[in-house]
């Protein structure tokens, strides 16, 4: 009868298959575990708005309201009305100039969509309000 030989290496093969897919499961979870808020900086110091300019409020539930100007109360409007307000003193004016201001607590696609519908209104001056406060720098 014959006598086995000790083996007196080891196989790395399955270790390296392991390793392998274990870097293929967290590089696929951990984008999805990372939770997706920003905390946006504030700023130091803020240029006053146009006096003249429109002002789209959007609160915090998402409603709209519109001031056409500083001084004057706002006006509450769904989205299309508010649009097409604007397109009406853009159309007389064409370089009136149109401020969002929006609640920090707003989802940023809302801010987002009311720029984009702005632009699309063919207003060429949109801005956004923001507020003095101590920068996180």
């Amino acid at each position: 009868m014959r006598q086995r030989r000790l083996m007196n290496q080891i196989n790395v093969v399955p270790y390296i298959d392991v390793m392998l897919v274990l870097l293929v499961i967290f590089m696929v979870t951990a984008p999805m575990i990372q939770s997706g808020s920003v905390n946006l900086p504030s700023v130091d110091k803020v240029p006053a708005p146009p006096t003249d300019a429109m002002i789209v409020i959007v609160k915090q539930d998402g409603e709209l309201a519109l001031r056409t100007t500083s001084q004057s109360p706002e006006k509450p409007l769904n989205r299309r009305d508010l649009i097409g307000q604007v397109q009406e003193t853009v159309s007389a004016n064409p370089g009136q100039s149109v401020v969002i201001a929006a609640d920090k607590n707003v989802k940023y696609e809302l801010v987002m969509n009311t720029l984009n519908d702005l632009r699309n209104a063919g207003v060429n001056k949109v801005g956004l309000q923001t507020q003095v406060g101590k920068s996180a720098r």
